[in-house]
């Protein structure tokens, strides 16, 4: 069955799954999400490339565990909403690649979100190491 032809009756039968089956499910399609984002998203890989830096660092440096969780807090809430970022921007996409107005308010506001959680990295990390 295609995707495109999941009718609403359809879907709601493919979301009944309880149990084990489940997890292993949805554990599948997270994984192919971040595999989806490593290949096909620049902004997604430069992240993690940040990521491979403040993480290992939030690690070795000398602050509380609170200012660590704090640290390493902001920097995955970051990769959150990059995939987030990049979610809308596909199901925009999806819909029609016709410029129009809201589509690129959806893409701008997502573009946003990234921009604040990328701030709020910066400012976390001065304020704990100065």
């Amino acid at each position: 069955m295609k995707p495109d032809s999941v009718s609403s009756s359809n879907a709601l039968a493919l979301k009944s799954r309880g149990g084990i089956g489940r997890v292993f499910k949805a554990t599948g399609y997270s994984v192919a999400g971040l595999r989806a984002a490593f290949t096909g998203e620049a902004a997604f890989r430069q992240l993690l490339a940040l990521s491979a830096v403040l993480v290992p660092l939030a690690v070795v440096l000398d602050v509380s565990a609170i200012e660590r969780a704090i640290l390493l807090l902001v920097v995955f809430a970051a990769l959150i909403v990059e995939l987030l970022n990049s979610a809308i921007e596909a199901v925009v996409d999806r819909i029609s690649l016709e410029l129009h107005p809201l589509s690129k308010q959806a893409k701008d506001m997502g573009s946003a979100a990234q921009l604040v959680s990328l701030l709020m990295i910066l400012t976390v990390w001065l304020v704990i190491l100065i």
